[in-house]
């Protein structure tokens, strides 16, 4: 029987400038989604319709389609840190050297043993947003750093 595996047990693969150390641990991760255009056509066909068929016109038929795929932006949060590392990808994207700061990487979900269950891979990411949370005087509250990754494919591969 299948296990059904938790929301909490996860690891994000995300390699940037070479790093080899672990620079971010993610608390959340969101938009894990693929899906397919729908494409509709309408034609008419030589079928009469109306009152026993004697309509003078065709029968409209709808038709869908699968289209082309896509994949949702990934949404990443930390805490944030004084790592600027992600801080300079997104900069990087900004001042135009985009074509050198697609990126792929893997996110790994576990069972309650720690043990590899499934695994999804997204290609051609960048950031296209960087947000970090409000800040208060009065708060005390971690400040939540947010990176959105538009990405060319998110896909699952054999674990």
């Amino acid at each position: 029987m299948p296990e059904i595996l938790t929301t909490s047990k996860f690891y994000i693969e995300l390699s940037l400038y070479g790093q080899q150390e672990i620079d971010a641990f993610f608390k959340e991760c969101q938009g894990l989604k693929r899906s397919l255009d729908v494409i509709e056509i309408a034609e008419v066909t030589p079928q009469k319709w109306g009152k026993k068929g004697v309509g003078t016109y065709g029968r409209v038929r709808r038709t869908v389609l699968p289209g082309n795929a896509k994949s949702d932006t990934i949404t990443l949060k930390r805490g944030l840190t004084n790592s600027n590392t992600l801080w300079q990808w997104f900069i990087a994207i900004e001042n135009g050297n985009w074509n050198d700061q697609f990126r792929d990487g893997d996110i790994t979900i576990y069972d309650q043993a720690h043990i590899e269950q499934a695994r999804f891979r997204f290609r051609g990411a960048w950031p296209s947003s960087y947000t970090i949370g409000d800040l208060s005087a009065d708060g005390n509250e971690l400040n939540i750093e947010e990176l959105e990754l538009t990405v060319a494919q998110f896909y699952r591969v054999a674990s």
